[in-house]
């Protein structure tokens, strides 16, 4: 796994280093002043921040976590405006039709 962060504090500290070493995560960080460079982990934190986190304290399981990890509902553009789950669907029942 990589973690690609921006040049914040908490990413640049010791204590962040030595955590992502014990859990085999390599760190990445983009080059000063290049807001193009972590446009997706910043849009990627902020959808977590506000739809994942907000009072949670953890899961029960790992594969809760996961299933719960990503907003399904929500309507995306690059997909047609369809939920991830319809479009998903879609591109199955396509795909057993042809």
């Amino acid at each position: 796994m990589i973690f690609h962060s921006d040049h914040g504090a908490q990413y640049g500290s010791k204590a962040f280093a030595d955590a992502c070493y014990r859990a085999g995560i390599r760190r990445s960080m983009g080059a000063v002043g290049t807001s193009a460079d972590n446009a997706a982990a910043e849009s990627f934190f902020a959808s977590l921040k506000r739809e994942i986190l907000p009072g949670r304290r953890g899961w029960p399981t790992a594969r809760v976590a996961r299933l719960g990890f990503y907003n399904h509902r929500r309507r995306h553009s690059t997909i047609g405006y369809l939920a991830p789950v319809a479009f998903e669907q879609r591109s199955t029942t396509l795909a057993i039709a042809a």
